[in-house]
């Protein structure tokens, strides 16, 4: 296809002479061409100048504007050193007379113009660069390098459009100039640094020098670390230094858009990926707006931008409604979510805002609209910057300068103004109620002021930013508080959260910029100590309820274990590893706690996904585990280990508190040490791995721990080694365990381990289960255990549902015997009832009275531990607590609920004390 075919449109000549003398300069021109030429030349001085004077390069290069542009760039790593400004200098001029050619006459998207402008000005870097640096290492300032295109380990870093591939078509270029010290001689580094501050300022007077009536790209170094008193190229163990010490929010927005462009690009990327944690922080970061916000404002009041919008001299860029308005708001965005959501991490502004639609941050109109906006400010901006290649981004000041930039528009100046008129207001609409906190709203109300009167000495209210923000949301909380069922109860419940709080700027952020979330923090405080207490220590799971799968369907186990898998894998070493699995455990276990108490599952549904949450956390943390323990022991000797659930666990019911009961069990095949660096003897190597296990999910770390974990069930209890070989595991539960430890082994499941020996462990399992159902001192031993439990721990009252005759522990004793005398193999309560009833030891109205017993105290016992982490105590619950337990149990009232609780009680109990009486 022709450049002449390619062409879209034309402007109209602002001054048709100047575009007939440019005409003179290129004959025989193809009409649409011609048009084109005419159009630009009469519009732009500067572009007719530009014509006047690369007439002939300019008319080969139409034939094919792309391969002309890569010849240019092909060319530049040639160029001597003693040449290199001059020719720069001719390339630049040509880079921009055909990018000026091809943007006004819609050869090139503006997309494609803004990545040909840096592509050249990535070259134009990379040429210096590797001629200074050589010329440094020719006069024995520099050690040689492997690769003159490396620059002896110095980069350069790309930042703002530069980084992003956008530059304008008058950018100035924005670096920053790093060297990589671990290269050289600490004793060199003094010399190899101050080689380095002479390469990059001789770089930048190449690259910004005006002469002969042109330029490369004015270089702006001030983005650097503390640039008032640094050098203009520092080492990066400085800069990494600086960042994580103190790096402000603003520099965290710049590296978004950052990208080794020129020297050694690997050492750059290196370095960049050091800086990720300083960038991308692991929660959502909503603290970001206000900091964004007080940067757009300060810009504001340095260029005195405040009041109403007027077009004549309007700043395109800084100004209201202004390009950088849609980038600080994009790129606020990204910093809020990308720590969360690497897919987020972009440079691009029209990447960043595709991005943020695709994952539900922004509405896609919007994120449509705001880049239809910017793209249209961007041709604006060059249109501005054509006319007389200056820096600016302001619109003319006069009539005449409308009527100008409407012609290079293709429009009328009347039409023109409408149009940036109806878009800049439409911008600043769109972003400044995301920016712009509304002012806080004075408490009028003298309800609870005692409580309220100490907020302000509370450690998340004691810096000026998190009460400012704070006393902007307070309005809010009150009034909702005030609308609970027992306000008082609520505002005391809120206030131990409040001041449990270690610090409050990032979660009263994130209350402000989403505020279904006070919602869901007073529902808690009226309802859930336990479950406020928590996320008082633990506010960073907020994050999950706006991550958007919060309320998504439940994965299950292989869902949650290939995402925890995922996390682990992207953590680094050992122990962020383990902490990045506490971070996500608790995300999901909040999860399902909120669920639970909006109603959206049951207490039966609650048990199954704590219990899948604990299986997938084992399931992905083991062989994490297993490679720690290998990388200094070897590999696991034979074939390897299962690691078994026992107890709530092993019967898939597990409630907001509960502990894990766990037994490991090897099978060595013979093998009677490790291969490692630090070989172990087989038995001394699965207990290590065993505690080493137990470690990692019971250990306190900076994200708390994950389970508590108990291995009494293994054989022999305390006694026994905390890891069983099969073999061994075998011949003691045949020969020497006791019939309690046989009636623990009907709700054993494997959890993780070697596929062979899980299926060899259940079908050990079963067939002891019904090896050992078949004794006659079966019966006897329960009884005799259940007296014991009786008599070790007694009921905690009325309202106990676990602890008692006819409770949930009895209830769960009994249904393991009905399983064990039927040699079944269910493991949940009602399956193994009904194991009871298929063998005929159990008739069906028995197994029925226990079975509705033992769902009713399920449902409060599951309801307790999450509303307070104790015992069912209905007048520590609240009203709030008390409401929430008779809509989990179908009951009117507390005393209807406490009637049927002791009739279902001695139901269940005359059952079991019959069945069991019958030996």
């Amino acid at each position: 296809m022709t450049f002449a075919s390619r062409i879209t449109r034309c402007p109209t000549p602002f001054d048709p002479a100047r575009g007939d003398d440019a005409l003179l300069h290129m004959p025989e021109l193809a009409r649409d061409v011609a048009l084109l030429i005419k159009g630009t030349a009469g519009c732009s001085p500067y572009l007719a100048g530009l014509i006047a004077h690369e007439c002939s390069w300019l008319a080969r290069a139409l034939d094919d504007p792309e391969n002309a542009v890569k010849q240019l760039l092909a060319a530049l790593p040639d160029i001597a050193l003693d040449q290199l400004s001059t020719e720069l200098r001719i390339a630049k001029r040509r880079i921009a007379l055909m990018t000026a050619v091809c943007d006004l006459g819609g050869v090139w998207p503006l997309e494609q113009v803004t990545q040909v402008l840096t592509d050249f000005a990535d070259a134009a870097v990379q040429a210096c660069l590797s001629r200074l640096v050589a010329a440094e290492v020719a006069r024995g300032k520099l050690p040689a390098g492997d690769d003159p295109a490396c620059a002896g380990g110095m980069v350069a870093l790309a930042m703002g459009k530069m980084g992003a591939g956008e530059l304008n078509y008058s950018s100035d270029i924005d670096l920053i100039c790093l060297f990589d010290e671990t290269r050289f001689d600490p004793d060199d580094y003094h010399d190899v640094r101050q080689a380095f501050i002479r390469v990059t300022r001789k770089m930048t007077a190449i690259m910004s020098e005006v002469k002969d009536g042109g330029y490369v790209f004015r270089t702006d170094l001030r983005l650097r670390p503390d640039a008032s008193v640094t050098p203009v190229c520092l080492s990066m163990e400085a800069a990494e230094r600086y960042y994580e010490s103190v790096g402000r929010t603003w520099e965290r927005a710049a590296y978004i858009k950052a990208r080794a462009c020129a020297g050694d690009i690997a050492a750059g990327q290196r370095f960049l990926d050091t800086l990720r944690p300083f960038v991308w922080r692991k929660h959502l970061d909503f603290a970001a707006i206000q900091d964004a916000h007080d940067m757009r404002l300060k810009i504001r009041d340095h260029r005195g931008l405040h009041g109403p919008l007027v077009l004549e001299g309007h700043n395109m860029k800084l100004g209201r409604g202004g390009i950088r308005e849609i980038e600080f708001f994009t790129q606020t965005r990204q910093l809020i979510a990308g720590g969360r959501d690497p897919s987020l991490r972009v440079r691009t502004t029209r990447d960043g805002l595709l991005r943020l639609a695709g994952a539900d941050w922004l509405p896609q109109d919007t994120a449509d609209t705001l880049y239809d906006h910017y793209r249209f400010h961007r041709t604006v901006e060059h249109r501005l910057q054509m006319i007389n290649d200056a820096q600016t981004h302001e619109l003319p000041a006069d009539t005449a300068g409308f009527d100008r930039l409407a012609a290079f528009m293709g429009t009328d100046a009347d039409s023109l103004r409408h149009e940036l008129t109806e878009r800049l207001e439409a911008v600043h609409d769109l972003i400044e109620g995301f920016f712009a906190p509304e002012p806080a709203t004075p408490v009028t109300s003298d309800w609870g002021a005692e409580i309220t009167a100490r907020w302000p000495t509370y450690p998340a209210l004691r810096s000026s930013r998190g009460s400012e923000i704070f006393n902007r949301l307070a309005p809010e909380i009150i009034s909702r508080l005030q609308e609970a069922a027992k306000p008082d109860e609520a505002l005391a419940q809120f206030d131990r959260f409040l001041a449990g709080l270690p610090a409050g700027v990032q979660l009263f952020s994130l209350f402000e910029a989403n505020p279904q979330l006070t919602q869901l923090i007073v529902d808690i405080a009226a309802t859930a100590p336990a479950l406020a207490q928590y996320l008082s220590r633990n506010a960073g799971v907020f994050d999950a309820v706006i991550g958007g799968a919060f309320f998504s369907d439940w994965p299950g186990v292989s869902g949650l274990t290939a995402e925890l898998a995922k996390v682990l894998g992207g953590a680094g070493d050992y122990e962020s590893q383990l902490i990045a699995a506490r971070r996500w455990a608790k995300e999901w276990h909040f999860r399902v706690g909120v669920h639970h108490l909006r109603g959206l599952i049951d207490a039966d549904t609650s048990g199954a996904q704590y219990a899948d949450l604990a299986q997938a956390v084992i399931r992905a943390l083991w062989p994490v585990i297993v490679a720690e323990f290998a990388r200094k022991h070897g590999d696991l000797p034979g074939q390897g280990a299962i690691v078994v659930g026992m107890g709530s666990l092993g019967s898939a019911r597990l409630n907001a508190a509960s502990d894990l009961d766990l037994i490991v069990i090897y099978d060595a095949k013979g093998v009677e040490t490790s291969d490692g660096r630090r070989p172990l003897a087989t038995r001394t190597y699965y207990a290590r791995l065993t505690q080493a296990l137990v470690t990692a999910l019971s250990a306190q770390m900076a994200e708390g721990r994950l389970y508590e974990v108990d291995m009494r069930l293994r054989p022999s209890g305390r006694q026994g080694p905390v890891a069983t070989s099969f073999s061994a595991f075998r011949d003691y539960q045949m020969n020497d365990a006791w019939t309690w430890e046989h009636l623990a082994m009907t709700r054993a499941r494997v959890m993780v381990g070697p596929d062979s020996l899980a299926e060899d462990f259940e079908v050990f399992r079963q067939a002891l289960v019904r090896k050992k159902g078949q004794g006659a001192g079966v019966l006897s031993d329960v009884a005799d255990m259940r007296a014991r439990i009786a008599d070790a721990k007694a009921p905690q009252g009325a309202w106990d549902a676990k602890i008692g005759p006819g409770r949930l522990q009895d209830i769960e004793l009994f249904a393991q015997a009905a399983v064990l005398l039927a040699g079944g193999d269910a493991r949940d309560v009602t399956g193994q009832l009904a194991a009871g009833v298929a063998d005929g030891w159990l008739d069906a109205a028995d197994a029925q009275a226990v079975s509705a017993a033992a769902g009713l105290f399920w449902h409060l016992q599951a309801a307790a531990r999450l509303l307070t982490g104790g015992p069912v105590d209905p007048d520590a619950f609240g009203e709030g607590g008390r409401r929430f337990l008779l809509r989990e149990t179908g009951f009117e009232t507390m005393d209807d609920l406490a009637v049927d609780m002791g009739r279902m009680a001695v139901a269940a109990d005359r059952v079991i004390s019959r069945k069991l009486a019958a030996t």
